[in-house]
C-alpha cells in the first residue's frame, strides 16, 4: 500500500500533541469568530460564506508539512479540495430539492451527490497521476 492510499488509523490520535490540538482549535475559533463579525456587519448571507471556509485546514496543513513533509501536506490539501467539491454538489442538490421533495429524500440525494463528486474527483485525479511521486 502506498502512502497515498486512504487509511484510517484511530490509534494515531493519541500521538497528536496538545499544542497541535490547541493550534487547530485556535484557528477554528478564530475563523468562526471572524464569520460572526462579518455576519453582524454585512448580514448572514455574506457571513455564511466565511463559515464555509475550512477553519482548521490552514493549521492542519502547516502541522502536517512540519511533521510529515510537504508532499503529505499537498496530498491532504488535495483531499480537502475533493471534499469541498463534494460539499458544493451537496449544497446545490439540497437547494434544488428542498421544498420540492420530502426532506429525507433531498438529504439522501445530497449525500449521494457529495459521494459521487468527492470520490469521483479523487478517482479522476488518481487516474491522471495526481498523488503519485510528482
Amino acid at each position: 500500500m502506498s502512502s497515498d492510499d486512504v487509511q484510517v488509523r484511530p490509534a494515531e490520535l493519541k500521538e497528536t500533541e496538545l499544542r497541535d490540538w490547541l493550534i487547530r482549535f485556535g484557528f477554528g475559533a478564530g475563523v468562526s469568530a471572524l464569520a460572526g463579525v462579518v455576519s453582524a456587519l454585512a448580514g448572514p448571507l455574506v457571513g455564511g460564506l466565511f463559515l464555509a471556509f475550512p477553519a482548521i485546514l490552514l493549521a492542519s496543513l502547516t502541522l502536517v508539512a512540519q511533521e510529515e513533509g510537504v508532499r503529505q501536506a499537498r496530498n491532504e490539501a488535495r483531499g480537502a479540495t475533493f471534499g469541498t467539491l463534494g460539499l458544493l454538489a451537496f449544497a446545490v442538490v439540497l437547494a434544488v430539492l428542498v421544498g420540492r421533495a420530502p426532506v429525507w429524500l433531498a438529504l439522501v440525494a445530497a449525500v449521494a451527490a457529495w459521494t459521487v463528486v468527492a470520490v469521483g474527483t479523487y478517482l479522476v485525479a488518481r487516474a491522471a497521476g495526481a498523488g503519485g511521486d510528482e
